[in-house]
């Protein structure tokens, strides 16, 4: 600023030297005065001015460091956020790192107070051992001083009365085989006479394990598994069922237990092969699309059920829960196939003998109809069957007879007789059921029920033949270190209360999904 002063100084200096040499020569002596006056006019106008530039000068300064220390301030507040943000953070992590330490000292004070009280126990059972050989010892020479003769030669008198006692003992447990073999003989006989003369011969056993479903081409295989087999997770986690893909040409093998989900799965799966666009946005959609035609199509097979037993006039719901029916097993036999079966063997008897055959066959057909909510629903079977057909509009004779079907009652009506007889021959021919089929399902069943019994748990799934039980819990009220520990609270607890082959993994899977919508 102090330059621009001294320029105009000496700008204002020239001009009055300029205007004075001029003044001097051309107008004279006279106007040197005026010509001084306007020096000094101009040198005071550029005093202003300088002082104006001044002035703005300094403010616009005020103004740039008003703007930085503002920008400062908010880079500050900004770095001071994130570093509460990480503080938080940090924070949240050392509490779960002290309760995961808290609970693995728990877990060894527990081990050392067993392992002490185990030692304590071993030292008891060692003294008392200990005393029970002394006290063998000296009974053995008491007996031998009383009865004058040795422990070997008591041993062996005692085998020989033994072995006398048992060959007499089974002598007549054969005897009484025997009898009752005769005895059952002509009503077994009977049995199986009714059974061949029935048109029972054809096999409904099924296998409800495994299904195949076909491929175009092995090439299609690796879109099914996708980028880091994140298609394969999403479909089995969307349908419950494992999808095995192995060396088998143009093939691919659904595994599950439930013959429902499977069903739902090969038919989603053969979609997505149709279509060609396989991602997991595209597998939800289409099997959540396919669950509910499914839902749609067990109407049509309740109505074919119906049709092929000339039964009429069933609630919709009833005609809905028959369809469940074709997906249900009981000891490898398919319950509708059963049911229907039941439905004919009772209609044939209740013509022979005189009675109302079509109300037989009603009764025959909604026998087990407990069976296809039973998984879901408290309760025997009987008893929710009980329960649907009255809700339904069933009458008296139709209710009685699926309660008695297992003689859980009495029944009250020639037509519940007939339904039992139905039930037990349709039953026990030959080649209609295969109870170890029936034990793995429940095994699987019970497993997944036993899995859900937790809190937090939101779905669960055996596979792997029962190998394994994946379990999905709920973000919000399981972190990951209960995760950890409700997994180790599940094995505990199928250790305890499930017999099984081998060992069992379990899987505890927690999810975060975060959605939006561009609109």
């Amino acid at each position: 600023m102090s330059a621009l002063i001294i320029i105009g100084v000496v700008l204002a200096g020239v001009a009055i030297f300029l205007i004075g040499w001029v003044a001097s020569n051309k107008i004279g002596q006279g106007k040197i005065a005026s010509a001084k006056q306007l020096a000094a006019k101009i040198i005071e106008d550029t005093k202003k001015e300088s002082e104006t530039l001044k002035k703005e000068r300094i403010l616009e300064a005020r103004d740039e460091v008003h703007r930085i220390k503002q920008k400062v301030e908010e880079e500050v507040r900004q770095k001071t956020e994130v570093l509460k943000q990480e503080e938080k953070r940090l924070k949240q992590r050392d509490e779960n790192i002290h309760r995961r330490m808290d609970l693995l000292e728990k877990k060894e004070r527990s081990l050392l107070d067993n392992e002490r009280d185990l030692e304590q126990r071993e030292k008891i059972l060692v003294a008392k051992e200990e005393n029970l050989t002394d006290l063998l010892e000296k009974e053995n020479k008491m007996l031998e001083r009383i009865a004058h003769i040795t422990a070997d030669e008591a041993v062996n008198q005692l085998k020989v009365n033994l072995l006398d006692q048992a060959k007499a003992e089974v002598a007549v447990e054969v005897k009484e085989i025997k009898d009752r073999a005769r005895q059952l003989a002509d009503k077994e006989a009977k049995e199986i006479v009714v059974s061949a003369i029935q048109r029972t011969a054809a096999d409904h056993s099924v296998e409800t394990t495994v299904s195949v479903v076909n491929l175009p081409n092995n090439e299609i295989k690796g879109r099914i598994i996708g980028r880091e087999g994140r298609n394969i997770r999403s479909f089995e986690m969307a349908t419950g069922i494992e999808l095995i893909v192995d060396d088998t040409p143009e093939a691919v093998i659904l595994s599950g237990f439930d013959p429902y989900r499977r069903e739902i799965a090969k038919v989603a799966l053969e979609k997505l092969i149709l279509n060609g666009r396989i991602h997991p946005g595209r597998i939800e959609e289409v099997v959540e699309k396919t669950k509910k035609e499914m839902e749609e199509s067990l109407v049509d097979v309740g109505e074919q059920a119906m049709l092929e037993t000339g039964v009429h006039g069933l609630h919709q719901e009833l005609v809905k829960l028959l369809g469940k029916l074709k997906y249900r097993t009981s000891y490898g036999q398919n319950v509708l196939q059963h049911s229907i079966e039941v439905a004919y063997l009772a209609g044939l008897i209740a013509a022979e003998l005189q009675l109302d055959a079509r109300l037989a066959k009603r009764a025959g057909l909604l026998h087990d109809i407990g069976k296809a909510i039973d998984k879901y629903t408290e309760g025997t079977h009987t008893q929710i069957g009980v329960d649907m057909s009255r809700k339904y509009g069933e009458n008296k004779i139709i209710q009685n007879a699926i309660a008695a079907h297992h003689e859980d009652v009495e029944p009250t009506s020639l037509v519940s007789i007939l339904v039992q007889a139905a039930d037990a021959i349709s039953g026990s021919r030959p080649g209609a059921r295969r109870e170890t089929v029936e034990g793995y399902v429940k095994r699987l069943e019970k497993l997944e029920q036993l899995a859900e019994s937790f809190s937090g748990v939101s779905k669960t799934y055996a596979i792997q033949a029962g190998r394994e039980i994946r379990v999905m819990v709920e973000n919000e009220e399981v972190d990951d270190a209960q995760a950890e520990q409700l997994a180790h609270d599940i094995a505990t607890k199928i250790k305890e209360e499930m017999e099984y082959p081998g060992q069992i993994r379990v899987t505890v899977i927690r999810e975060f999904r975060a959605i939006d919508y561009a609109k």
